[in-house]
């Protein structure tokens, strides 16, 4: 409807200009044409949009001998000054559209350069992984996620970095390059969790303001070893991961002792403990940020992934992670507020894994009660 609308209005300009006295003229509706024209279409429908309308108004006033009156001249001029106003309009919007489309390559291009995606499969484990940011043409923010085959097994991390902008950026660089270098290089994760921290406090202390004071990170860090039917889990103040079995049940995998988030360790210090969770033949791992949990609904009620999961099966974690998101926009009537990190962990179906139960997990918890009091609170 919106291509047919500068032509509707030439046609219906003429029409009034032929069917009504001399007074009433058809200029405004001519000079609007191609200015309608101008945001929706390309520089040559404007300007044959443009020529029409200047065409109709010569030739309405050549049907009634008025081309050489002032008033004619002045309303003739008129549309010519919109028409080529309508294509000067139409070349900045085409190239302001041109620099948006090159402003979002770069964008994507940058984020695959810090936050690459991690390959399908690694270590033996299916992966999937996705960066949902809030606002559209936004591609990369505060939130990571990375994924390593390391001599002591598969190790992850996912992790919000507190704030926005550029400086969110440069800090989940500093993160994920760390990362990646202390999961080949310590030997357990309580070592690699140290090496972050150092990270993160010689990134605070370089920047300026206040980030140098209250910049942290929250992140879980997983390592999966090779041919142990085991995740263990390091969890610095971020929200629990889950675990779907295959018969449909959801665990949360809380922290047995909770933690503070990467950055903060001037403000206490404790030593830092893999949790051991068993991780069956079957089972899928879902890390997520809070952009996931603070999704709400128009009455402001919060997201809650274990309930909208509880019960059901998904083939692998892509599907499984689109399933969500498509869920999420369900919820929230098109997106969320904020940015969120999602990553799925399938361990391949290679046998029966025997003695598992959901009671079995230390920390975990399915159905609606949590792992431990107050749990709940991450997801609103």
């Amino acid at each position: 409807m919106v291509a047919l609308m500068p032509a509707l209005v030439i046609i219906f300009g003429v029409i009034l200009d032929v069917t009504t006295p001399t007074q009433v003229t058809a200029a405004p509706l001519l000079a609007a044409a191609p200015l309608v024209a101008a945001p929706f279409y390309p520089m040559v429908g404007t300007s044959l949009v443009a020529l029409v309308a200047v065409a109709a108004e010569v030739g309405l006033r050549i049907s009634s001998s008025t081309l050489i009156t002032l008033t004619s001249l002045s309303e003739l001029l008129t549309v010519l000054v919109a028409s080529l106003l309508a294509i000067y309009i139409t070349g900045i919007v085409r190239r302001s559209g041109e620099q948006l489309a090159s402003a979002r390559v770069i964008a994507e291009t940058a984020q695959r350069a810090v936050l690459p995606r991690p390959a399908e499969r690694i270590g033996g484990l299916r992966i999937a992984a996705r960066y949902e940011a809030a606002q559209e043409g936004a591609f990369i923010g505060g939130d990571l996620f990375a994924v390593q085959d390391t001599p002591f097994g598969v190790r992850l991390v996912v992790g919000d970095v507190r704030g926005k902008g550029l400086e969110a950026v440069e800090a989940v660089a500093v993160l994920i390059g760390a990362f990646r270098e202390a999961a080949e290089q310590e030997s357990s994760l309580e070592g690699v969790a140290q090496r972050l921290e150092r990270a993160l406090l010689r990134e605070g202390t370089r920047r300026a303001g206040v980030d140098v004071f209250e910049g942290f990170t929250t992140a879980v860090l997983a390592e999966i070893p090779q041919g142990e039917d085991v995740v263990r889990l390091l969890n610095r103040g971020h929200p629990e991961p889950l675990m779907m079995c295959g018969d449909g049940s959801v665990l949360m995998l809380a922290p047995g002792d909770p933690a503070l988030p990467l950055g903060m360790s001037e403000l206490g210090a404790w030593p830092d403990r893999a949790e051991p969770n068993p991780y069956p033949d079957g089972a899928m791992l879902l890390f997520y940020t809070d952009g996931l949990t603070e999704a709400r609904d128009g009455r402001g009620v919060f997201y809650r992934p274990r309930e909208r999961l509880d019960g059901r099966t998904f083939e692998g974690p892509d599907e499984l992670l689109q399933a969500l998101i498509d869920d999420v926009r369900v919820h929230t009537g098109g997106g969320s507020q904020d940015d969120m990190a999602l990553l799925a962990v399938s361990r391949p179906v290679l046998g029966a894994a025997p003695g598992f139960t959901p009671e079995s997990a230390p920390g975990a918890a399915s159905g609606s009660e949590s792992a431990r009091p107050g749990a709940e609170g991450h997801e609103g």
